[in-house]
């Protein structure tokens, strides 16, 4: 890479020079190739992910079934019913507590069905092989059979399956079962139906859920190709204004996202009605993309993860009274839940949170660097609360790098408040957000000329 970046250089000073020349000046530049420069680190180049416009479920997040244990708010929301279907709430789990009850139709020629639509559609590609599970039980005993199919209700053809396997459900305790799907023809805005097979027998449903088998750790393997070919050098996630929330019972709750997917409880997403004119109803986080699953894919792209958590306040644009925010004198939960987080992802296999990490597959520390407190926050209302997880996270874990936040914008009064603010607290690093034309960019080529060289560093988050 460094000797096509010379060439390229000399490619275009040779042109330079051509030019000038034709103007009747001579100019020379020596180019001494042996003497390095500062030596560029790693995480000065990475990534940001946020679950916006379906970036995790419906994108990074393989599952293809939407509402997968009917836990949005209509919980037939993503599903067509026929037949006799009904919801129920005293499931297996008990965070995700809803399941569909199928009983037969009551009539030779009618069927009780469901239909999902996927994330703006199932899509599956011919002969590639998707892997369906289901919690299932027979609530009066004995046998049933379900079908389920891989469907394209759009198609004009007579027949409109393209993968089929039936699944036979015993017992009236709740048990897992497991098939495989190879579909015969690529469609891109399929369905998934289920069918109650006749002779018919009650079954209960839960967790219904299709996955590509060649997903990686549960995400899309084209998509982490892709984002693995970045070669970033840190990762930040889960966000942005979802780590705020609409209001606090919404905020993100990394422990909410760990242990076993079935149980991880649904959260609105920030993003679903925020906009009229990018308006979603049916987005939701199911957290099977959760907090595990981020340093796993960290690890795999070879990038510092960098979380970040709530400080304590909802997220400022959509809360202007200082009700909608934690007392600085009852953060000791959301300060606990960082240092929490820090055992999760570096404790041993011995303390509470390591262990947890342990049973999810990795016993080995993810080697956490670096902690963000805060998304976009300002004002006096972040400096306070702040300023009581720094002196706790020092206390108990010096190493890990604290990263505070310079507010939203890259420049003004919040700005210039919150700088000096950073200072002060000692914060290792401060984030920087440029939402900006490319004008303002263009003219920022001299930005951190003056900036102090004994810190804090700069973070730039987003842009």
């Amino acid at each position: 890479m460094k000797s096509k970046s010379l060439k390229l250089i000399a490619i275009a000073m040779t042109a330079g020079s051509l030019m000038a020349s034709a103007a009747g000046l001579q100019k020379t530049l020596t180019i001494n190739t042996s003497k390095k420069g500062a030596e560029i680190p790693k995480t000065m180049y990475g990534l940001f992910f946020e679950d916006i416009n379906f970036g995790a479920d419906g994108g990074l997040y393989a599952e293809k079934i939407k509402n997968r244990s009917f836990e949005f708010d209509y919980p037939l929301q993503g599903w067509k019913a026929a037949g006799k279907v009904e919801v129920k709430n005293n499931g297996p789990f008990p965070r995700n507590p809803h399941y569909v009850e199928l009983r037969p139709s009551g009539h030779s020629d009618k069927h009780t069905a469901l239909v999902n639509e996927g994330f703006f559609g199932v899509s599956f590609e011919k002969d590639s092989v998707y892997d369906f599970s289901v919690y299932a039980r027979v609530p009066d005993g004995g046998k049933s059979t379900i079908e389920v199919q891989l469907i394209n209700e759009a198609t004009h053809g007579g027949n409109q399956t393209y993968a089929s396997k039936k699944i036979e459900i015993s017992g009236k305790e709740w048990k897992r079962y497991d098939c495989s799907l190879t579909p015969s023809k690529t469609i891109l805005k399929g369905q998934l139906r289920i069918f109650l097979k006749k002779p018919e027998n009650t079954v209960d449903l839960e967790h219904i859920s299709l996955f590509p088998r060649n997903n990686i750790n549960g995400l899309r393997a084209d998509l982490v190709k892709r984002l693995a070919d970045l070669k970033p050098g840190v990762f930040r996630f889960p966000g942005g204004c979802i780590v705020e929330g609409t209001d606090l019972a919404t905020r993100y709750q990394w422990k909410n996202t760990v242990g076993a997917p079935e149980n991880r409880p649904l959260n609105e997403n920030r993003w679903q009605y925020t906009f009229t004119h990018h308006f979603f109803p049916d987005y939701y986080q199911t957290y099977g993309l959760g907090f595990y699953e981020y340093f796993v894919l960290s690890e795999l792209l070879g990038a510092a993860p960098l979380p970040v958590v709530n400080v304590g306040l909802s997220c400022q644009y959509q809360n202007h009274d200082m009700s909608a925010h934690v007392p600085v004198s009852e953060l000791d939960p959301y300060i606990q839940d960082a240092l929490d987080l820090i055992e999760f992802a570096n404790g041993s296999v011995s303390s509470k949170w390591g262990a947890l990490r342990a049973e999810m597959g990795h016993p080995a520390p993810f080697g956490l660097k670096y902690i963000g407190v805060g998304n976009e926050q300002w004002g006096p209302e972040y400096v306070e609360r702040l300023a009581p997880f720094v002196k706790a996270i020092r206390a108990k874990y010096p190493e890990i790098r604290i990263i505070g936040s310079s507010g939203p914008d890259s420049e003004g009064d919040k700005f210039d408040y919150l700088w000096p603010e950073m200072k002060k607290l000692k914060v290792d690093l401060v984030d920087e957000h440029f939402y900006r034309p490319d004008e303002w960019f263009l003219s920022q080529g001299a930005r951190y000329d003056s900036y102090d060289r004994k810190g804090p560093k700069v973070f730039a988050g987003e842009y």
